[in-house]
Parts: structure tokens; C-alpha cells; sequence
């Protein structure tokens, strides 16, 4: 069905849902005080430290830092997009998805995803048909044969054979949806044939199982000898990986994903049980894909050629997912020899031997400075100057966190560098830790405790109401968060700590909106409400000398109009 879900539905549907009776049917949860525990599904641990708050509507790991609400909860533990995990937290409490009204100003100029993913699959069908009954076909089997390709393997991936019939499909299908799914391609006198023609077809799945698009290997000596679907409103190759539909079939919950270069590399691994490969399609590895992998393992093994377009794209790959090695993320790399690419090793050495090379490949922290190191001389000066300049940049790129510290403390180590004034290197790894252990309550700012005490808190905004304090007339750092989420609660009174933080999902305060929600303050209870309205009474104190600090400097400057004259008098006499 079309249309966006309208947000009255999902905070309706947030105050509805119970968090603790959701996360219960997936983990089994233990009540302990005032909140119900068990061991986290998101990290290996032996003591529960998972945590979830039934008057907060929140789920929070002290573990490995994961956290959030139902619809976060299902989109983590069950890998689904956020309009899936709607829909499954609507079914969950018996409730139909209502859908907005879509603009159909430009339909003639939209695609009808719900015809091309039909057509697409009925496409699949075909080409999977014509691999049994084209006599042409044989070729393709006879291709499969001498691969070592089994039939239940080719039966699990799909795999089909292209007619060698420029207008095949066009005698059995809608033109208009052809054109859309991306399986016509234009003449120079205006019309269109088939793309794929002779070739071994490969259709590729989501993770729903619907197929966007197809990868063709030719049979005979016709270039190229790889051709994939273009971009589509339905296919979009940056995005998507060979293989994975197949993989979360055979395992729900992979230990790890081997990332691979080629769909016969993905379907020679899994025909000797290795089950857990995917392949990009035809392009580079993109931060998408790795954001996308990493939301169903906590490990990635790139697995590359040992040649040199092994080697760079190995080394592009660790470039593209610095950004995404956030704390309990792994990334290994694993080269193969010369002359070898996955589906030859694993045929020649054996599944065993595979296994064991997957296992000791390399962490990224030693390829990385394998790489950084390799045509330097750190006995000199000038090499470990040049190695900073090479690793400090692409260091920067990762997410904050015990990770890139120790990463930057090893650059540290061998550029024999006292400090990097652009690293958190500041502060040591054990401060670190204590600090991540304690309540960071007497760090943070008025602004701070204010907001993170109002989102776990949304009662408190009465409190704010009674002071009638005149935000207009207030600057510092936070005070537009503080006056969306008051407004957010004076909109939706029943908003729960749950609501408000989804109210946040994709705007530019996500991020600090999910960090405060999840901090833990380690006020009591009963000293929540004086603890804000502290935070309040401060906030306006401060703002008001920064005010009048800034009114002072300007008049000592250049002077103050007749309105700044009279508002710096009445601050004076305020203050005596």
C-alpha cells in the first residue's frame, strides 16, 4: 500500500504497545526492581545487563550501549526497515496501518513498484523455465555442470538462463513495466530489446525475498561478460548485495558475513556449506552496504582476489567502513593467494582449509597499518611524520568510541608522538572507562540535564509551564531541543519518553536526542522534579549573565541603541 503512516499512528501506537510484553516474546525477560532484565540478544554476555523500563517505554544495554524503543527494538532484533517494523509492532497489537494520501500529481511519471516487483518475479519465473526447457539452455547447464554447480544449489539462488531472443520478454510482458523494471534497453531509432540475451541469469533478491533486478553472465565470447540491471525506482546497486536473501534464509542470526566480489564466488562458498557470503554487484564496496550488513552481524570478512585489483579493493573497502566501526563492530581481511579467487581456493584446498583462512584473517587494526607502514621507514623521522599525515585523516572518520582511541593510540605508538592534539588520545583509556561507568550527571551542562531529565520525564513539563520562563528572550546551546520537546509534550500530553524520542527519528538531533534518553542521571526518584527545576532556575541565570556580559562588551565597543540601554539598566539593577 502507498502513502506515508501518519505520525498521530505511530505515537498512538507507541503509547498502546507495552515494550516489556514485545520484548518478552523475542528475550525472555526477569523482573528486578522497577525494571525487567535479561541477557542482551545484541552481544555475547553471561550476566544479563539488558535492560528495560516499562514507565519509560525504553530498552537500554549496559553492556554494549544498545538502546531504544519497540519500533528500534524490532528493527535491530528482527533487521527490518522502519516501515516494517511499524507494521510488525501494528500487528503485534492487533491494528491496521493507516496510509496518508499520496500526491498523485506526477503518477504518470512514477513507476508502479507493486507491478514491477510482480513483474519481476514473474520475469525470475520465466528465466528459471527457459534453463529447463530451452534447448539453448543447455549451454548454461553444461556452464553449471563444469562449475561444480549442483541443482539444489542453482534451485536456492534462482538461476535461469536468458533466452538468445532479443524481444523474449517483449511477447510476454507489459512494455511499460519492462522499460520501468530495467529489462528494455533503447535503440538509437527509438525502440527497445532485451538486455539480457544468452546468458546465465542471476536474479537478485532483497532480504524480503522480491526480486529487484537480475546479473547475467554471458555463454558465449560476448563482452561484457558480466551485465547487471541499471538503477530502477525499485534497484538500487549501491544498496543491496548478492546472496543476503539466501543467506538469512539458512541463518537467521550469522555469527558473520564474508563479503565477496562475484555471484558464482557466493554460490561456490555455498555450495560447500559456507552459507554466509554475499557478493556487492558490480561496483564498490559503499558505506550503505556496510551499514546494511552490520545491522545483521557484528563482523564483516572482506574476502578478496590476492591480486593487485584484489589488493585496492580491499584497501578501498577498509576506507569505506571506517565511518562505520562504531564499538562492537569487527572487520577482518582476508587476501587470497595469487591466482585465486574464492571459488577456485575452495575447490582446490577444501572447505576446511577455507574455514581456517576466514578464521585467521587479519584484523583490520593490523592490515590497516600493514598498509599505512608498508613503503615507510620508521627509523626516520621523516617516515613517522609521513605516517601520521597518511593514517591521522583516515582515523578522524570513525565514530568516537574505545575503538578508534586505541587505533589512535597505536599510531601513537609507532609515529612516537607524545600526543595528537586532533585524537581524544587526552584522556586515558581507564579515565575513559570510569567515566562511561559513573553518572555523567556532574559534567554535563544545565542544558543538558535538562533535557535528558524532560525526555525520561515528559511529566516534568509542567514544571517549565509554572516558572513561564520566555524562551524568545533566552540563547545557549540546547534551548531550541528544550523548546521542541516542550512543545512536542504540550501537543501530545500522553507523549512517553518512547514517543518523544521517535518524534526525533532522521532530523539532525537524533543523535543527541538517543544519547540523553539513554543516560543514566542516578537521581532518585523523589529528586527528579527539584533536580530539573534546578536545572531550569540555572539555564535562565546563565543565559541572563552571558546576556548581560554580551551587553556590556558592545556598549565598551561601539555602544547600545536606546532598547539595549534600557534592557542593560533593568539586567543592572536586577543584579544588585
Amino acid at each position: 500500500m502507498s502513502g506515508r503512516i501518519p505520525r498521530s499512528f505511530i505515537d498512538d501506537l507507541l503509547i498502546r504497545v507495552d515494550i516489556v510484553d514485545l520484548i518478552d516474546s523475542f528475550v525472555p525477560l526477569k523482573k528486578t526492581g522497577s525494571n525487567y532484565v535479561a541477557r542482551c540478544p545484541f552481544h555475547s554476555e553471561k550476566t544479563p545487563s539488558f535492560s528495560v523500563s516499562r514507565n519509560k517505554q525504553f530498552f537500554y544495554c549496559f553492556g554494549c550501549g544498545a538502546s531504544g524503543n519497540a519500533i528500534g527494538f524490532l528493527m535491530d532484533y528482527s533487521n527490518l526497515d522502519f516501515v516494517e517494523a511499524v507494521e510488525d509492532l501494528a500487528a503485534f497489537v492487533g491494528v491496521d496501518v493507516p496510509r496518508e494520501a499520496v500526491d498523485y500529481r506526477s503518477a504518470s511519471q512514477k513507476a508502479d513498484l507493486a507491478g514491477v516487483y510482480d513483474l519481476l518475479k514473474q520475469v525470475e519465473e520465466f528465466y528459471r523455465q527457459q534453463l529447463r526447457s530451452d534447448p539453448k539452455g543447455e549451454k548454461a547447464i553444461a556452464y553449471l555442470r563444469g562449475r561444480g554447480v549442483s541443482g539444489e544449489v542453482a534451485r536456492d539462488f534462482a538461476l535461469g538462463y536468458a533466452p538468445d531472443d532479443w524481444r523474449a520478454l517483449l511477447r510476454r510482458f507489459d512494455r511499460h513495466l519492462l522499460v520501468e523494471a530495467g529489462l528494455l534497453a533503447s535503440q538509437d531509432d527509438g525502440g527497445v530489446y532485451g538486455r539480457f540475451r544468452d546468458r546465465l541469469i542471476f536474479p537478485i533478491r532483497d532480504r524480503r525475498g522480491r526480486v529487484l533486478g537480475f546479473g547475467g553472465r554471458a555463454l558465449g565470447d560476448v563482452q561484457p561478460k558480466y551485465l547487471n540491471s541499471p538503477e530502477t525506482p525499485v534497484f538500487h546497486k549501491g544498496k543491496e548485495v548478492y546472496g543476503l536473501y539466501e543467506l538469512l534464509k539458512k541463518k537467521i542470526k550469522p555469527q558473520r558475513i564474508l563479503l565477496v566480489e562475484g555471484y558464482l564466488d557466493v554460490i561456490a562458498l555455498a555450495q560447500f556449506g559456507i552459507d554466509y557470503a554475499v557478493a556487492t554487484l558490480g561496483t564498490a564496496a559503499s558505506q550503505a552496504h556496510m551499514d546494511m550488513l552490520f545491522r545483521f552481524v557484528p563482523e564483516l570478512v572482506f574476502c578478496f582476489d590476492g591480486d593487485t585489483a584484489g589488493r585496492q579493493a580491499a584497501w578501498k573497502a577498509v576506507n569505506v567502513v571506517l565511518p562505520s566501526l562504531r564499538d562492537g563492530r569487527q572487520i577482518r581481511i582476508m587476501l587470497l593467494p595469487g591466482g585465486h579467487d574464492p571459488d577456485t581456493m575452495i575447490r582446490e584446498k577444501g572447505r576446511d582449509y577455507f574455514v581456517e583462512q576466514v578464521a585467521m584473517a587479519a584484523p583490520l587494526s593490523d592490515y590497516f597499518f600493514q598498509q599505512m607502514t608498508a613503503d615507510l621507514n620508521l627509523q626516520e623521522l621523516e617516515g613517522r611524520v609521513r605516517l601520521v599525515e597518511k593514517a591521522r585523516p583516515l582515523l578522524e572518520k570513525m565514530p568516537k568510541g574505545i575503538f578508534r582511541e586505541m587505533m589512535f593510540a597505536r599510531l601513537q605508538e609507532l609515529s612516537k608522538v607524545d600526543s595528537l592534539a586532533v585524537s581524544t588520545i587526552g584522556a586515558t583509556l581507564k579515565g575513559q572507562m570510569n567515566g562511561m561507568r559513573r553518572s555523567g550527571r556532574s559534567k554535563l551542562s544545565p542544558a543538558r540535564t535538562a533535557i535528558a531529565l524532560l525526555l525520561q520525564y515528559p511529566e516534568l513539563a509542567e514544571i517549565a509551564e509554572q516558572k513561564r520562563i520566555d524562551w524568545s528572550g533566552l540563547e545557549f546551546p540546547g534551548v531550541s531541543l528544550l523548546g521542541k520537546i516542550l512543545q512536542r509534550i504540550a501537543d501530545n500530553p500522553q507523549a512517553s519518553m518512547a514517543v518523544l524520542v521517535e518524534g526525533f527519528r532522521g532530523l539532525p538531533e537524533e543523535k543527541q536526542v538517543h544519547s540523553l534518553a539513554s543516560l543514566s542521571l542516578l537521581i532518585p526518584e523523589q529528586g527528579v522534579a527539584a533536580e530539573f527545576g534546578d536545572a531550569l532556575d540555572r539555564l535562565v541565570v546563565q543565559a541572563g549573565e552571558q546576556r548581560l556580559e554580551e551587553l556590556l562588551a558592545r556598549e565598551r565597543a561601539q555602544g547600545l541603541n536606546r532598547q539595549e540601554r534600557e534592557l542593560l539598566l533593568a539586567m543592572l539593577t536586577k543584579s544588585r
